[in-house]
């Protein structure tokens, strides 16, 4: 993910996304692969402690709004975060497989306690939509999509749901299809899903809706005024009236318009119905062919490690510094060796003769004594 991406998934304002965007820069800039959720924090942190220097480069970078970003981090973290990001990733491909027959599978979300963490959901759902737009090719109106998404319990997923998320969702219900993906929202209440997203469906399934409330009746009158009437019923009181196995109809026709609703039975379906048991969860997963790719975490040197270890680095050489400061200053301390006062033997004879060669009597008697020495 990008820094945009994730400023819309934390929800941040514009000044705390360009910090992001600068965070970014610098990893950039320094080589710092940022793979993870402790890359990012890492990588916060280092921008933090050189905000002076990256500020006059870049712009200014506040302390506080380090502070928010890393409190965004935190709380996706709470919510599993760790185990969301990183590597291996996802692979598109791994989940658009077909068997040698030519068959596609079914991969099924066990989002039982995904679906509580909503920020993560909705990050995984921003991270995949996201990826569909830049991987898949544009292949115009094909007759069998590639790739197909059933989002059950729909209602959860737009309940609070970030801005961004419902951006992106309506981007997608606009464009996907020419790629090649299908995209269905399972819900009770057509009124569950955002009118904006609702506006771009064209295939509809509606099942019986009962209407006891004033709120009940108004989505009761929204959900059939998203059909196209047919004359033959009333579609509000056709909703009403619909029994086990019985629905209201509509598709878009060979020329992309709504048919009129129809009524219709569902053929049963042929497979149990009920979750999974475990036991049978690990016999499906024991014959996946992508088995054991996404079990092991790898962490390999990123800016989390990188970083860390220059900050080692940085630390013991400012304690070498401070130890060799320390050095100087205790050897400048230590008494230095004074010359002694006391005169030697020598010295006082010399000086003593000195004296006497000054003197009158003195030079007489070297006087004396040479003349002594000449004859």
């Amino acid at each position: 993910m990008g820094p945009l991406l994730i400023g819309r998934m934390l929800d941040l304002n514009d000044v705390q996304e360009g910090v992001l965007n600068i965070v970014f820069h610098v990893a950039d800039q320094e080589g710092l692969l940022l793979l993870d959720l402790k890359d990012l924090q890492a990588a916060l942190k280092h921008v933090a402690d050189n905000a002076s220097d990256i500020g006059t480069q870049y712009g200014n970078v506040a302390p506080a709004t380090i502070g928010a970003i890393q409190r965004a981090l935190l709380s996706l973290q709470s919510q599993g975060g760790d185990n969301f990001f990183g590597e291996p990733a996802l692979q598109l491909s791994d989940i658009m497989r077909v068997d040698a027959s030519g068959k596609g599978y079914v991969s099924v979300l066990a989002a039982d306690t995904l679906i509580q963490s909503p920020a993560l959901y909705s990050t995984f759902l921003l991270w995949l939509m996201s990826e569909l737009f830049e991987q898949l090719p544009e292949v115009g109106d094909p007759e069998k999509p590639r790739l197909v998404f059933f989002f059950d319990e729909a209602h959860l997923l737009f309940h609070d749901a970030p801005r961004a998320l419902l951006d992106k969702i309506e981007q997608v219900v606009r464009l996907i299809r020419s790629k090649g993906v299908g995209i269905y929202f399972v819900t009770q209440n057509p009124a569950d899903i955002p009118d904006t997203v609702l506006a771009q469906l064209g295939n509809r399934v509606q099942h019986a809706l009962r209407a006891y409330t004033p709120a009940e009746q108004k989505g009761l009158k929204a959900a059939a005024q998203s059909f196209r009437a047919n004359p033959e019923f009333d579609t509000a009181e056709a909703i009403q009236g619909l029994g086990v196995g019985e629905a209201l109809v509509s598709t878009l026709d060979e020329k992309g318009a709504p048919t009129v609703v129809q009524k219709t039975l569902v053929r049963p379906p042929v497979s149990r119905l009920g979750p999974a048991l475990p036991h049978e969860r690990n016999e499906v997963i024991s014959r996946s062919p992508v088995k054991g790719i996404y079990d092991q975490a790898i962490d390999r040197e990123s800016a989390f490690e990188r970083l860390r270890a220059r900050t080692a680095s940085d630390a013991a050489a400012k304690r070498d510094a401070d130890e060799a400061r320390a050095r100087t200053k205790a050897e400048a301390r230590q008494p230095q060796s004074r010359a002694s006062n006391r005169e030697s033997v020598g010295e006082a004879f010399a000086k003593s003769l000195a004296r006497t060669v000054a003197s009158s009597a003195g030079r007489q008697l070297i006087r004396g004594i040479l003349g002594s020495l000449l004859k």
